[in-house]
């Protein structure tokens, strides 16, 4: 399956979490050698009540629990649709996700390209490979769309 494939499935989730008035985004962690979604998310701080339920994040702790292990398989994939923010380009480090593929960039608030730039920090123990812009303008108008609506 393509990466535009995987992507569709995150922008179901994000268009979940708008739904529930939450920030639209979703995130899957798909096992690159079977293709299969191995789980997925979407944002729920508001809900939740937590400030560090976004997708990336509950994706990362559903796959953990699920698969016995805070270090996931050396073959999982990320797709998140908006860049991940520097607390979830990190927890993304430390779970060992071998790659990030992302829709739409962050210019305020991404840790990835943007601001803070995790995965360049010397600090940072493991770096993914990244993919941008997948279904960008699904992402980027969906979040538009959303903020409008809201104003």
């Amino acid at each position: 399956m393509s990466d535009a494939f995987y992507m569709q499935s995150a922008l179901g989730l994000a268009k979940v979490a708008a739904d529930a008035g939450e920030v639209p985004v979703g995130c899957i962690i798909v096992d690159e050698a079977t293709g299969e979604v191995i789980e997925g998310a979407s944002n729920g701080p508001i809900q939740m009540t937590d400030p560090t339920a976004h997708a990336e994040i509950l994706a990362l702790r559903y796959a953990a629990e699920k698969l016995g292990n805070y270090r996931l398989r050396p073959n999982l994939t990320l797709y998140v649709t908006l860049e991940p923010c520097a607390m979830c380009a990190a927890a993304i480090s430390l779970a060992r996700i071998a790659r990030v593929v992302y829709g739409a960039s962050d210019p305020k608030s991404g840790g990835v390209e943007q601001g803070a730039r995790v995965w360049d920090q010397p600090q940072t123990h493991w770096k993914p490979e990244v993919t941008t812009g997948v279904e960008a303008e699904a992402a980027a108008t969906l979040l538009r769309d959303f903020f409008k609506a809201r104003r």
